[in-house]
């Protein structure tokens, strides 16, 4: 039987989860609103608060010695930090957008850059593989693309985002649409891609590991998930396990947000994925991650990142103390005497200074 997990002590790791907001030139400022409820902002320290307007963070990756997530935006908008506490803005991913989402997805927004959702990255064999959505609100009309670096250092010779073109594409004909992509390696090294949103749900497709693109254009799409609403999942491989995590609800419209995190697990990546209960994913099953707390309305997009013995959860979620806004917390993540992840909480932080 596997020990009980703890709650962190209060070290320097767990000074992450304070009110830390970011401002445009990378300084942190620690006054919360004037109009804010204490006991809102004494929550919001406890679960932790990061950058202003991020929604939709990738997975946290690392290179050299610096964290890098990416989140929706036009041409890609990044982050990096040197300790998961202080977030400086970065260079986005594209200056001009690449011309086939045009074509792809003529009514996609953002001008010369476009505007994409919901990046992945993943680093490969050398390479940094981002996937990023070109879609419409509310529309089947959608697409993954692929970009790919061989560094994340905008200050490194090498450092160019190249283009790769789509992975996978939606229409009109399709029951499915082809956004939220979140990229994994299984326990066999092989790579998949899950995706998808509302209609039928949440989709599964191999990725050859070379290309990163996917493996045959007549590949498999495995069903995974369905639910009235549900979008944003994400795959996470643990003691035997991989742990799909899914929203529920509808993002995007700040205080009245109504996102929810819904978790199964299945030995098997292409499932099925089942919740606590037993339910399958794919027949409305979906244990409860993670909800609204208090001022911590809507969370969504989960990611993991291990770091050394530690485990990180990222995700956005809507400020009611600075009237929705979208932002990053960063909360450490805990495994049940069943196996099962837990949101981690911290009692009464204290901020750390940060400098000038």
């Amino acid at each position: 039987m596997r020990p009980r997990s703890r709650l962190l002590p209060l070290s320097s790791w767990a000074l992450l989860a304070v009110l830390l907001p970011v401002s445009p030139a990378g300084r942190a400022q620690t006054t919360p609103a004037a109009s804010a409820d204490p006991a809102d902002v004494a929550l919001l320290a406890q679960l932790g608060k990061r950058p202003n307007r991020v929604h939709d963070p990738s997975t946290i990756v690392r290179d050299k010695g610096e964290y890098w997530l990416f989140y929706t935006g036009r041409g890609v908008r990044s982050l990096h930090s040197h300790d998961l506490v202080t977030w400086t803005p970065g260079p986005a991913v594209f200056a001009v957008r690449p011309a086939w989402t045009l074509t792809a997805v003529p009514e996609n927004r953002g001008g010369d850059q476009g505007d994409y959702w919901a990046p992945d990255v993943i680093e490969l064999n050398g390479r940094f593989l981002l996937y990023y959505s070109v879609s419409t609100f509310g529309k089947r009309v959608s697409a993954i693309g692929l970009a790919t670096n061989t560094t994340l250092d905008p200050a490194d010779p090498g450092y160019k985002w190249v283009d790769q073109g789509p992975v996978i594409e939606s229409t009109n004909a399709d029951n499915f649409n082809t956004i939220d992509p979140a990229v994994t390696l299984d326990g066999q090294g092989r790579l998949w891609l899950a995706f998808g949103s509302f209609w039928s749900g949440i989709k599964l497709v191999q990725l050859d590991p070379t290309t990163g693109k996917r493996l045959a254009p007549d590949s498999p799409i495995h069903a995974l998930a369905r639910a009235k609403s549900i979008e944003a999942s994400y795959i996470y491989f643990h003691d035997g396990y991989y742990y799909l995590f899914v929203n529920w609800g509808t993002c995007c419209r700040g205080v009245d947000s109504t996102y929810e995190i819904r978790v199964g697990r299945s030995r098997e990546i292409t499932g099925p994925y089942c919740d606590k209960a037993g339910a399958d994913l794919r027949e409305g099953g979906g244990s409860l991650f993670l909800a609204t707390e208090g001022p911590f309305i809507g969370p969504g997009h989960a990611g993991i990142l291990r770091d050394g013995g530690h485990f990180w959860l990222s995700v956005h979620f809507y400020d009611r103390t600075q009237r929705g806004m979208s932002n990053l917390a960063i909360r450490p993540l805990l495994w049940d005497a069943d196996g099962w992840p837990v949101a981690g909480r911290l009692a009464a932080p204290a901020i750390p200074a940060t400098g000038s």
